[in-house]
């Protein structure tokens, strides 16, 4: 045991593990210690005689918990196995194996996973005849969720008119039935969902007073970890529990509440004192994880938030590096300078992969990373998801490209014949693979010869129009450039719409993740930069772009425990820490993302996430950004975010090819300065948004470049005003090598460059 613990602590540390009784907040900023304190507090209970059995003590994951146990059992011996310590799901799950029964579920009640939910609303949307097209399950799965974690009943559901009125726009009317039905259903099988392990929790509290009479005297101390993360119904439950004797201790930090698309509010934190009046507050304010300019930038930023509990976060780290802020003139640029720049810090200062981290807003924009680091054959692992190529969404529709352009594809052929669905089953499927083997024949030949097999009539049908579809796509290939063939076989298979009528927090990633394919695509037929001799690329089809991604992607290989650099979103990377961070994509409408500027609630969760990006860094951060992406096949140019704006001139160092001032310039205009990025982010009040920018004013109508000779002046329209410094190569793939103030020299190849002659020799 070790009975010096609250050695190991600062002073307010101490005080928050030894006033043991009544309401207690913690209020614990990034890199404070806020584990340790939790876990000497639970010890600290423990070592002075308190009964392991009446402390209950919530986590938002099993790893937090198991993780706090064990250090907890290093102090306090084996009593720390006697704790009722787990997430809210588990230990309610523990709970209602006792009292289910009295509201009617078996004691051995069965917990459906979420696939097991989504199977039963499948089953109700099909049995009551409605169109799972417009009713999608997951869809369903999420209001249903939504609405549980908000204390909405079914019958409250039914009464409620703006729940009501927001179906009958989506052209969902019957969710209240099928909601009606679920709960129904879960009953009549003694089962519970995920959500169910709280909501019935809450009403045999609510409903059996000599219940909770036993839960408030059984756990005399109640505690929370990450307590900002909480929502309504959960908090319901703690503040009924801890009622009698008021032992509650939450720890968290406001500034760091940035899952309310989960359902967790901010007010539980911000109004807890509301609650209880005696409550004490301790402040974590210390940060042993950063340097000073890293906090210095975090604390700058959190001010600006007006929902908060102010606290100032200071260190006594070293000063460090100034923050780098990097302006590229694409994503595809973005991530060629973040991959070079981990090339960089690993050569010069001797770096692992481990040490960086990559955070993005959106899943969908680790394509551009991931190309170039696999150019650069670094190691590195997608944190809390999975690599862009690998994500099922993204497989289907290039297993739809590569048979367009190969209809002997076999597993092309089996992944997207009835995706999204058309009615060929997979007794269909497996028929026309027999015939294939029996007769020598790939299943391709089955399949245009359907009508002398033995299937049914409906079914040869589907077949042969799927098979015309396919050759209609091999037709136009000669046609349409690789992202039109590529856009048009996205929307003609209905897959864009199948995934863009899901509107769960799912289903929009995975139709941004095709918009990102789109955009790859797109950039691919349209690049004109020659980065190396060994990179030229002459041909631009479909066929070459397939290929061109298999050698990026076959290069894939297990990184698990491996030394390899990190990509994650934001909100994947909270409780993390890493001794270099690029914080990528900050600019208007991405971060913040454009759904947030329509409400000062949001922009200010927007703030957060980004007070929570910031703090992962220990050593460096890099926060970077780009003029333009591409956005549905389209050229977008957007401006730095806001948030760049709000942080301290003084930190910071404005990646340039020149100098700050011109580093900092917009391709659409701006100013010189990294004080006037303010000026530069014009912002329209919260209450009336803005479009978002959807190009240049005017269009970009590039010049005949075939008589370009060394010394004209020519505008581009990535890098703007350039020189030309030389050519080279023969007529056909001529390469011109053109000097951008703001951009150094770049080699472009002629026949697809996108050049205006300014001024000729």
């Amino acid at each position: 045991m070790n009975k010096n613990y609250l050695d190991e602590l600062n002073e307010v540390q101490r005080g928050a593990v030894i006033n043991t009784d009544g309401p207690v907040m913690i209020v614990a900023g990034p890199g404070s210690g806020k584990t340790r304190v939790l876990t000497y507090r639970i010890a600290h209970l423990l070592q002075h005689g308190v009964n392991p059995f009446s402390i209950l003590a919530l986590t938002f994951t099993n790893k937090a918990s198991e993780s706090m146990r064990q250090r907890i059992e290093k102090i306090a011996g084996t009593n720390a196995r006697s704790l009722f310590m787990g997430t809210f799901h588990s230990i309610f799950a523990r709970l209602l194996r006792v009292d289910a029964q009295k509201i009617g579920y078996p004691a051995n009640f069965t917990i459906y996973d979420t696939e097991d939910s989504k199977s039963l609303i499948k089953t109700i949307i099909k049995e009551k005849g409605l169109d799972d097209k417009i009713y999608k399950p997951s869809t369903i799965q999420w209001r249903i969720s939504a609405c549980k974690n908000a204390l909405v009943f079914p019958e409250d559901y039914a009464k409620d008119a703006d729940l009501l009125s927001e179906d009958r726009d989506t052209r969902r009317p019957e969710t209240k039935t099928i909601y009606a039905e679920y709960c129904n259903r879960c009953f009549k099988s003694g089962a519970m969902d995920f959500d169910d392990l709280l909501l019935k929790t809450y009403e045999v509290l609510n409903r059996f007073p000599e219940v909770l009479y036993k839960y408030q005297h059984k756990f005399k101390y109640v505690l929370i970890d990450e307590f900002q993360d909480t929502n309504q119904l959960q908090y319901s439950i703690i503040k009924s529990i801890a009622a009698v004797h008021e032992n509650i201790t939450v720890v968290g930090d406001d500034a760091q509440s940035i899952y309310a698309f989960r359902g967790a509010t901010i007010d539980n934190i911000l109004n807890f004192e509301t609650d209880f009046p005696d409550l004490k507050v301790f402040k974590l304010e210390q940060n042993y994880r950063s340097t000073k300019n890293i906090v210095q930038a975090a604390n700058e930023l959190i001010y600006k938030n007006k929902n908060q509990i102010k606290k100032e976060i200071w260190t006594s780290n070293d000063q460090g590096e100034l923050i780098e802020v990097v302006r590229t003139a694409s994503d595809n640029e973005e991530g060629r300078w973040v991959a070079d720049s981990i090339m960089e810090l690993k050569n010069r200062k001797h770096y692992k992969n481990n040490d960086f981290a990559i955070l993005y807003r959106t899943n969908a924009q680790s394509r551009s990373f991931e190309e170039s680091l696999r150019r650069h054959n670094i190691s590195y692992k997608i944190y809390g998801g999975m690599s862009f190529y690998q994500r099922k969404e993204i497989k289907d529709l290039l297993a739809y490209l590569k048979l367009s352009i190969n209809h002997y594809d076999e597993e092309a052929m089996k992944r997207v014949i009835n995706y999204p669905v058309r009615g060929i089953g997979q007794t269909s499927i497996d028929k026309i693979i027999i015939f294939a083997a029996n007769e020598g024949k790939r299943p391709w030949d089955i399949m245009e010869n359907i009508f002398q097999y033995d299937f049914q009539t409906r079914t040869k049908t589907l077949i042969h129009e799927f098979v015309l579809m396919v050759k209609s796509f091999q037709a136009l290939s000669t046609q349409k450039t690789a992202f039109d063939l590529a856009t048009h076989i996205a929307t003609t298979t209905k897959l864009l719409a199948d995934l863009y009528n899901d509107k769960t927090v799912e289903g929009v990633a995975r139709y941004e993740n095709i918009q990102e394919l789109l955009n790859g695509i797109k950039e691919f037929v349209e690049e004109d930069l020659v980065v190396s001799e060994d990179e030229f690329v002459d041909d631009r089809t479909l066929g070459a772009y397939l290929q061109n991604i298999s050698l990026l992607t076959g290069t894939e290989k297990e990184t698990e425990n491996e030394d390899c650099v990190k990509l994650m979103t934001t909100h994947a990377a909270k409780g993390l820490e890493f001794a270099v961070v690029y914080v990528v994509g900050l600019e208007e409408s991405l971060f913040p993302s454009a759904q947030s500027l329509y409400s000062m609630d949001d922009l200010e969760e927007e703030r957060r996430l980004f007070y929570v990006a910031i703090t992962r860094a220990e050593t460096r951060l890099f926060l970077t950004y780009a003029t333009s992406r591409y956005k549905f096949g389209n050229v977008q140019f957007g401006e730095p975010s806001r948030f760049l704006k709000e942080l301290p001139d003084s930190i910071l160092s404005v990646h340039g090819e020149q100098n700050k001032s011109t580093a900092i310039k917009t391709s659409f205009g701006g100013t010189s300065s990294i004080s006037g990025l303010g000026k530069l982010v014009q912002r329209q009040p919260i209450s009336t948004p803005t479009a978002p920018r959807t190009g240049p004013s005017e269009p970009f109508v590039p010049d005949d470049v075939s008589g370009l000779t060394t010394g004209m002046e020519v505008k581009h329209e990535k890098f703007g005003d350039g020189k030309v410094l030389a050519l080279e190569g023969n007529a056909t793939n001529r390469i011109a090598t053109i000097f951008f103030p703001n951009f150094g020299e770049k080699k472009i190849m002629l026949k697809f460059a996108k050049l205006k002659i300014i001024r000729s020799t």
